[in-house]
């Protein structure tokens, strides 16, 4: 439990926003720049690999659209990432067309899963990925992939200004530094998403009608 739970209960915080009827299941960069650990952007992620494919085949059994994220940089210059490669080099190592901003290839992907590629850290800047969730007519996004403080937080603050309900799966959700993933799940949960359980997911996938 997080030292300032009781303060921040106590003053309103963390109120539950609860699932909606029509979720989308939002992978967010489990690419190998992400999940090998022996590139400068990635880490161990097996436990949420294997967290997230229950996700994904949780939705694939109900026909619910799933969108895998990734991210590259097709300019030489790097000039499409912005200013965002002079605060971080690990951008460096996002090119298109290599291994590693490909997908990892234990995700459970079926042919009729979207890819959206994004160039910042939110997966709704820059891209159309609200036009995508309109067409569904979707009301929640559940979030699971990586990382936790970075790409996945962005997401899930700008579902939530953007009028959805932001689905953070513990289990299926890391980051390279713990502190920074448990930090993320907390003032999420504090203020922008319902971080819930895998299981709680599931037990709602499976009862969508």
């Amino acid at each position: 439990m997080h030292g300032d739970d009781a303060f921040f209960r106590e003053r309103g915080f963390g109120l539950k926003l609860g699932f909606g009827r029509k979720p989308v299941l939002l992978v967010v960069d489990l690419a190998h720049a992400f999940t090998d650990p022996g590139s400068p952007l990635g880490s161990s992620l097996e436990r949420e690999l294997e967290q997230s494919n229950r996700l994904i085949d949780a939705a694939h059994a109900k026909r619910m659209p799933v969108i895998f994220t990734t991210v590259w940089y097709e300019q030489e210059d790097f000039s499409d990432a912005g200013i965002w490669a002079k605060k971080q080099a690990g951008v460096k190592h996002l090119r298109a067309g290599t291994r590693a901003v490909q997908l990892d290839e234990r995700l459970h992907r079926q042919a009729g899963d979207a890819l959206l590629v994004k160039k910042y850290a939110s997966c709704f800047f820059g891209t159309d990925l609200i036009s995508r969730l309109n067409s569904h007519g979707a009301d929640t996004v559940v979030i699971c992939g990586c990382s936790t403080s970075g790409c996945v937080r962005a997401t899930a603050v700008d579902a939530c200004q953007n009028g959805l309900r932001p689905m953070v799966v513990r289990e299926a959700v890391g980051d390279r530094s713990q502190a920074a993933h448990e930090q993320s799940l907390f003032d999420l949960h504090s203020r922008y998403a319902d971080v819930v359980g895998v299981e709680e997911t599931l037990s709602y996938l499976k009862a969508l009608v």
